[in-house]
């Protein structure tokens, strides 16, 4: 399999799986040592910890649908930009403007996340 058609594909499940929430095949995904860093954090999260970031978001949102505005695949990765819609618990619509870069290993499995998103953008799901 080309490497461009791995990456893809890894990125394809991965978006596929928070769509459905479906954190089992997002934990799948991610290698043993993956590091997760969001806009504002002021350290790399671990695996477990990142985890909990995608159930809390799983858990706010009813609907999640990722318009892709742009991904560009590197040597070991992707870069995407991306709209993802959803709908909080208590029904409002929200949008978040959100970029990630992806690190995948020789296996497959992601193995870094960085995401940068306006924080504000999140405050309708955690009010």
């Amino acid at each position: 399999m080309a490497e461009d058609t791995r990456i893809l594909q890894a990125a394809d499940r991965l978006f596929a799986a928070i769509t459905d929430g479906d954190v089992d095949a997002v934990a799948a995904l991610w290698s043993d040592d993956v590091t997760v860093w969001h806009t504002g954090d002021e350290r790399d999260s671990d695996k477990t910890r990142a985890l909990k970031v995608i159930r809390w978001y799983v858990g706010a949102t009813t609907y999640r649908h990722y318009e892709v505005l742009d991904r560009q695949v590197f040597d070991g990765g992707f870069v995407q930009q991306h709209i993802l819609h959803c709908t909080s618990i208590r029904g409002e619509d929200v949008a978040l403007r959100v970029c990630l870069v992806v690190k995948i290993g020789d296996d497959g499995l992601i193995r870094r996340i960085d995401e940068y998103l306006d924080p504000a953008d999140l405050a309708p799901l955690l009010s």
